[in-house]
């Protein structure tokens, strides 16, 4: 403990006290209508595996409104009407390398085989979906990654490297 000389005035001890005891009758000054629930804000979520996954685990077996759950998506169930699950989306290019799934992945755009001197890329539709709903968050857009470092600069079947490091 540090003991000074310094004094405080009683007059101040006491103007502190006073608006340390008004503290919780702030509350009464807010009307009762603004304990409101606030409207939700709208989210985006994308989960993309580059290296595929299981999609019997993922995608419902029927379309429409009274599809059930697959297992993997079962936790979500209790927010059915807030959820939009969008499957069967295929390139016109065909299925092959990762390079040309990660270039279409959010942009639709084809990308091109070579040293990477004309290279294709887009703006995603993550990022067109956060310019609109973004407004109502501190972040217009948030990407989450998991980046295996083994294959950090391995590119794919000729084409550019940036087409396989580079999502979104």
């Amino acid at each position: 403990m540090i003991i000074t000389k310094k004094a405080i005035p009683r007059r101040a001890m006491l103007r502190g006290f006073g608006a340390a005891l008004a503290l919780p009758m702030l509350d009464a000054m807010i009307p009762a209508m603004a304990n409101t629930a606030p409207k939700p804000i709208k989210r985006l979520g994308i989960v993309y595996v580059p290296n595929g996954m299981r999609m019997d685990h993922w995608t419902p077996s029927t379309v429409g409104d009274g599809f059930e759950f697959p297992s993997i998506l079962k936790p979500m169930e209790p927010f059915r009407e807030q959820l939009q699950i969008i499957s069967g989306l295929h390139g016109v290019d065909g299925e092959g390398p990762h390079a040309r799934a990660s270039t279409r992945f959010l942009t639709g755009v084809a990308s091109t085989r070579d040293n990477g001197s004309n290279l294709r890329a887009g703006i995603s539709m993550d990022q067109i979906a956060g310019r609109f709903l973004g407004n109502e968050t501190q972040l217009s857009t948030l990407e989450l990654a998991i980046d295996g470092r083994d294959f950090a600069g391995s590119c794919d079947e000729g084409f550019s490297c940036a087409y396989t490091n580079t999502i979104t």
